[in-house]
């Protein structure tokens, strides 16, 4: 035995009828399909189901297994304490997928629970399930802060968790799609947000489960979705699996997507080569990567080899004698920005020199982004095929009365007040205008966004990358 289906679902409590009383007829068609895929459940007969759940325990670096033997939950918070679930959880699973992940030596087990109270993503694909079947324990999991491409490997742990106790498991992802699809919803309106449910529902319709990892996180980010990364786990546990998907509704009533499909896996158990889908993406990125390598320029490659040196020995790397005169000989504040598959993984730099010349900054500060930048872990030797870097050269601040005389595009602004300094590069994806750019760098500062009488700085950059 193992995984004997598979379903992509939302988690609206408004479609629970004592919750949403009349408004549920503007969800017709969600309603109508999941019931459909309860039944589909209850026919497979599943020994554990799966639901991975944005709501349940979430980390920005680890993946939370919910442990123990169960846990209970009800929709209090949405004024029905009466729906109320008590579910059994498959101890034996989650301490073999533990296991299996600690060996890999990858960030998720049951570690950092808060509270054992089921979350509204896992209790409302329940409700509707247990209506149709029962006899099942369950696996609940949350997501993390990190790539999609971890969650797909982290799905792969999963399927080798089911292929070793040779369980009959159905995996059900739990996620709405956009929330910014109406001006009038709740969330308000982008365009983003009716791009992202067309392309997931062409994706998932059609289980193109490699496509998954090529959105770009800012665009997710942008489009406000909810349930990509839950997605993203379920396709890496079919990873070489021949798998048929099946739209079964798609609908945004109140301004909010909500996509429900139903994955058939082939009978067949001969792996798909053509299905390998994060194999296939490490080869592109291994291809692409030599394309970024050739190229860089001597700015880029100094902060590269830096990082790689510093990352793999510990030690920081010397002033090479070949480089260009203007890094030699010229001297201007530097910032080192690392990311790693679209999420900044590292970003240090100088407002104003520190050092005798700009080759010099750039290993320092590249030094400093890969390991001790405070809102990430130092980058790990296992990650240096996946980075992208980038190095900007500052020119000197200079006074601004206002914000009039910011584009976001050309200059970077600093702001300061009471000894605190916040800075925030130009042309950064993701931040849109002036205010933005202002907010963040308040915020950078340690100072509220409403905050007054602060000086402001800015400067322009010459910006290194591929």
């Amino acid at each position: 035995m193992a995984f004997a289906g598979a379903f992509m679902v939302p988690h609206p409590p408004i479609i629970l009828k004592e919750i949403g009383g009349s408004d549920i007829e503007k969800a017709e068609k969600t309603v109508s399909a999941y019931t459909k895929v309860a039944k589909e459940i209850a026919e497979i007969k599943p020994e554990t189901i799966i639901i991975t759940s944005p709501h349940s325990v979430m980390y920005a670096d680890y993946f939370h297994i919910s442990p123990g033997n169960g846990a209970k939950g009800n929709m209090g918070q949405f004024g029905r304490p009466e729906i109320s679930f008590d579910v059994e959880y498959d101890a034996e699973f989650t301490d073999t997928l533990s296991k299996i992940a600690k060996k890999a030596d990858f960030p998720a087990g049951t570690l950092g629970e808060k509270k054992s109270e089921l979350d509204h993503g896992t209790m409302v694909p329940l409700y509707f399930i247990n209506k149709e079947y029962s006899d099942y324990k369950l696996i609940r999991i949350g997501l993390s802060g990190l790539s999609l491409k971890d969650h797909y490997r982290f799905g792969q742990m999963i399927k080798e968790t089911v292929e070793k106790l040779n369980r009959k498991v159905v995996f059900v992802a739990s996620g709405d799609l956009s929330h910014k699809l109406l001006a009038e919803g709740p969330y308000g309106f982008v365009p983003e947000g009716p791009e992202y449910d067309k392309r997931i529902m062409e994706v998932m319709g059609s289980a193109d489960f490699g496509k998954l990892l090529e959105f770009n996180e800012h665009f997710l980010d942008k489009a406000a979705e909810c349930g990509h990364r839950s997605f993203c786990i379920m396709a890496g546990a079919f990873d070489g699996m021949k798998v048929e998907g099946t739209e079964l509704s798609h609908e945004g009533p109140f301004g909010v997507g909500y996509g429900i499909c139903s994955f058939r896996i082939a009978d067949s158990v001969d792996p798909d080569p053509s299905r390998e889908f994060l194999k296939i993406a490490e080869i592109n990125r291994q291809k692409k990567l030599e394309e970024i390598r050739s190229k860089e320029d001597a700015f880029i490659s100094l902060a590269r080899s830096t990082v790689e040196t510093y990352t793999k020995t510990g030690i920081t790397p010397k002033l090479p004698s070949n480089l260009p005169d203007k890094m030699m000989k010229k001297r201007a504040g530097v910032f080192v920005s690392i990311h790693k598959e679209g999420q900044l993984r590292g970003c240090i730099g100088t407002i104003s020199p520190v050092y005798d010349c700009i080759g010099e900054e750039i290993i320092e500060n590249a030094v400093a982004a890969s390991s001790r930048d405070p809102r990430f872990s130092p980058i790990r030797p296992d990650e240096l095929d996946y980075l992208d870097i980038s190095v900007d050269v500052l020119s000197e601040a200079e006074d601004i009365s206002s914000k009039d005389e910011l584009d976001v595009k050309r200059y970077g602004v600093i702001v300061s007040k009471d000894g605190r300094r916040g800075l925030l590069l130009p042309n950064l994806e993701g931040v849109d205008t002036v205010d933005e750019q202002v907010s963040i760098a308040l915020q950078k500062a340690g100072l509220s966004p409403y905050a007054k009488d602060y000086k402001l700085q800015r400067f322009e950059v010459v910006r290194h990358e591929v």
